[in-house]
């Protein structure tokens, strides 16, 4: 009876220890920030994976460093480009979502402190899945395009 008991435990904790690990999905690699000068908004870029078997959405990004943190697309008609607020960014089933210059970004407002380039900054990814995942980003300087 008591080893069937011993037998029940481990059971349980290596169930409990495999839904611990079911909701890391999504990771976040490849993050950078471009500083630019005095209070001019910074854009963040990334790469977005997910490991599942269902599309998760990015709902939001938050950095203590600045005073506001926002998912954006550049969108171009004809020779002309804007940037829009997006709500969420679907990450694709075992897929992964690059956030590049020209392309969505984060964008990133109000720097509580000049940016130093060769020096690192957390952002705080939010998902739909209810998962946060925080990432040191590089900061690079204004010229930089790609990682």
């Amino acid at each position: 009876m008591k080893a069937s008991r011993q037998l029940l435990l481990a059971a349980l904790l290596c169930g409990a220890s495999l839904q611990a690990f079911a909701g890391t999905a999504a990771s976040i690699s490849d993050c950078w920030i471009r500083a630019l000068p005095g209070d001019l908004p910074s854009g963040g870029y990334f790469k977005a994976s997910n490991s599942s078997d269902q599309p998760v959405n990015l709902v939001g990004v938050s950095a203590d460093a600045f005073g506001m943190a926002m998912l954006h697309q550049t969108q171009s008609q004809g020779s002309t480009s804007s940037m829009a607020m997006v709500d969420q960014v679907a990450v694709p089933a075992h897929g992964s979502l690059v956030f590049a210059p020209g392309n969505y970004h984060v964008m990133l407002e109000h720097p509580k402190q000049p940016l130093k380039v060769g020096t690192t900054i957390p952002l705080t990814f939010s998902f739909s899945d209810g998962e946060k995942i925080t990432a040191n980003c590089a900061v690079k300087s204004a010229g930089t395009m790609s990682q």
